[in-house]
């Protein structure tokens, strides 16, 4: 079984962030279960605007579509900023919106049978309504999201404080993090001898 990490921080690769530390706290989390797991920084990429799956140029998204495509599970990793998920994680997920219309003959896109999962990372308030806006844009091109499909952390408001100034990961994220993990990999095996019938 294959976990894609997509991180969606605004940071170029030669800075560590908080999305990236909670991020790949879930991929080891995943890893007793046999899932092997692919780290991406979307900001190495050079992501075209726009909603198909290859808008020509050095458009480089459809590099990252196939990664997609390949995965049993998807993570979207997102830092809160102006209390949105990141500009990064919307294009991507624009880009997504191109699953629509390239279903196959029995209307299933490319993302059925995947599961997805966020998470999200921030110093104020709106992890629910980043999720939030994240499950319904994801489920919306396709995606599958089991139970308990998002570990966070915010610090507490008008401070300075990240996720990767903490000395130790919080139990509450300890516990929403295992939970995320043994339920995609659950819901992943699934629909993977169970794959969505599709209509015709």
């Amino acid at each position: 079984m294959k976990a894609l990490a997509l991180n969606a921080t605004l940071k170029t690769s030669d800075k560590q962030s908080s999305t990236k530390k909670l991020l790949s706290y879930v991929e080891t989390e995943l890893h007793p279960f046999g899932v092997e797991t692919e780290h991406v920084l979307l900001t190495d990429f050079t992501i075209a605007s726009g909603v198909s799956s290859d808008e020509g140029g050095d458009d480089q998204w459809p590099e990252l579509r196939q990664k997609i495509v390949e995965a049993d599970i998807i993570l979207i990793g997102t830092p809160i900023w102006l209390g949105q998920p990141s500009s990064v994680c919307k294009r991507a997920l624009e880009r997504m919106d191109a699953f629509l219309s390239e279903a196959d003959d029995r209307n299933r896109m490319p993302s059925y049978g995947r599961v997805a999962a966020v998470v999200v990372v921030g110093n104020e308030d709106g992890a629910h309504h980043v999720s939030a806006e994240l499950f319904q844009a994801l489920n919306d091109v396709g995606f599958t999201l089991p139970a308990n499909a998002v570990t966070y952390w915010v610090g507490e408001a008008m401070q300075s404080t990240n996720f990767i100034d903490l000395d130790e990961i919080p139990e509450a994220v300890v516990t929403a993090t295992r939970l995320l993990a043994a339920n995609c990999v659950h819901l992943a095996a699934c629909l993977r001898d169970e794959p969505y019938p599709g209509f015709t």
